[in-house]
C-alpha cells in the first residue's frame, strides 16, 4: 500500500466510485493481518515507501509461503531475502512467476503474481521519488560476490539502477585504479570486503560521493568472522563512509537506494523557529544556522507554544557552543 493509491481510493470515495463499504472492506487489513505466527505489516510502504521484506532464516517453508501470500493479495512487489535453493522451489511451486536469485539468496515475487485486491500495492520505489543516478556495488573479492550481490539486487529491485565492478581488492590495488572513471561516475557507492576490509577506505578516500561500507565474514581465524573488517571500516580515516553490520548486503542495498532517491518530501520539519516552520525550494524541511559573525554555531532549540523543537545554529559573537532549549521566556544552559 503506497500513498498515492490510498490517495487515489479516497477520491473514488468522494466521487461515488466506490462506495463507503466497499473502501471500508480494500482497508480491512490495515495496519497489519495477524495470521497468529506473524503480523503482516501492510502499512510499512506507506509508512516508509518500501512494503515489508521476509527474512527467510528461522521460518519454515509454509510461513514463508503464507507470508508472502497475504503481502502479494494485497499488490505489494514481496522480496524474501537469504532464501535458500528449497525454498525457492517450493514458492516456484505455488507462484510460478517467481524469480530466484541464486547468489544473493533473494527472491522476487512481481506484484501481479498472486491474485487479490492490487488497489493499494506498492510499485516499489521509495516514496515514489525518482533516482538520482547510478548506484555502483564494489567487491574486494569473488569470495564477497554472495553478499555484493544482495545489495545489488535489493537496490535495483527498489528502483535504482546499478552497476557493479567486483574483485578489485587491495592485494592488486591496480585493478580498481583502472576502473576509477566507474567510481566518479556513481551516485552511490557499496563497498563489500571482507579479510581486513581496507577497500572501504580506498574508494572513500578517491570519491565525494557516499560510501556504504559491508563488512563480511570472509576470511581467515583471526579475522573472527568479519569482526576485522567492521573494525577497519568503523576506524575508517577517509570521510564519508558508513559502516553496515557483517554480512548485511540488504541493508547496504535499502540504504543506498534511499540515497540515491534524495529526500522525502512530507510534514515534519527540522526547523522551527518564532515565524513557523520553514523549509527549502520543493518543499523539503531543511537544517538552518543563524551564527552570527565570529559566532560559534551551537546546537539549539527554539519552541515556540504549540510547536516541536528545532535544531538551530544561532550564537552571538565569541559565544562558546551550547546546548540550549528556549520555551516562552526559560533560558537554560
Amino acid at each position: 500500500m503506497e500513498p498515492e493509491r490510498l490517495r487515489a481510493l479516497l477520491d473514488e470515495v468522494r466521487s461515488g466510485a466506490v462506495s463507503v463499504d466497499d473502501a471500508v472492506s480494500r482497508l480491512r487489513t490495515l495496519p497489519y493481518e495477524d495470521l497468529g505466527f506473524a503480523r503482516v505489516d501492510h502499512h510499512r510502504a506507506l509508512r516508509t515507501g518500501y512494503p515489508e521484506v521476509i527474512y527467510c532464516p528461522g521460518k519454515s517453508v509454509e510461513q514463508i509461503l503464507a507470508i508472502a501470500d497475504r503481502l502479494g493479495r494485497n499488490g505489494a512487489k514481496v522480496l524474501a531475502t537469504r532464501a535458500e535453493p528449497h525454498v525457492a522451489d517450493a514458492v516456484r511451486e505455488v507462484m510460478p512467476q517467481v524469480v530466484y536469485h541464486a547468489m544473493a539468496r533473494v527472491l522476487v515475487v512481481p506484484p501481479d503474481a498472486i491474485q487479490g485486491d492490487r488497489s493499494l500495492g506498492a510499485r516499489g520505489s521509495v516514496g515514489g521519488a525518482e533516482p538520482m543516478g547510478t548506484i555502483l556495488v564494489v567487491s574486494a573479492g569473488t569470495a564477497d560476490l554472495p553478499v555484493a550481490e544482495e545489495a545489488a539486487v535489493v537496490a535495483s529491485e527498489m528502483g535504482s539502477p546499478v552497476e557493479r565492478l567486483y574483485d578489485v581488492g587491495v592485494a592488486g590495488l591496480h585493478r580498481l585504479l583502472d576502473r576509477q572513471d566507474r567510481l566518479f561516475a556513481a551516485n552511490v557507492i557499496v563497498v563489500v570486503a571482507g579479510m581486513e576490509g581496507a577497500l572501504a577506505s580506498v574508494v572513500g578516500g578517491l570519491v565525494g560521493r557516499p560510501v556504504i561500507a559491508v563488512p563480511t565474514s570472509v576470511g581467515y581465524g583471526a579475522s573472527f568472522g568479519g569482526l576485522a573488517a567492521l573494525l577497519t571500516m568503523l576506524n575508517s580515516c577517509a570521510s564519508g563512509v558508513a559502516v553496515m553490520n557483517i554480512d548485511n548486503g540488504f541493508g547496504a542495498g535499502y540504504f543506498a537506494h534511499i540515497v540515491n532517491t534524495g529526500p522525502r518530501t512530507g510534514p515534519v520539519a527540522l526547523d522551527v523557529g518564532g515565524s513557523g516552520t520553514e523549509t527549502a525550494a520543493g518543499g523539503t524541511p531543511a537544517l538552518r544556522s543563524d551564527a552570527v559573525a565570529g559566532g560559534t554555531p551551537a546546537l539549539r532549540s527554539d519552541a515556540v507554544a504549540g510547536e516541536p523543537p528545532a535544531l538551530r545554529s544561532g550564537t552571538a559573537a565569541g559565544a562558546t557552543p551550547a546546548l540550549r532549549s528556549t520555551g516562552g521566556n526559560r533560558d537554560a544552559r
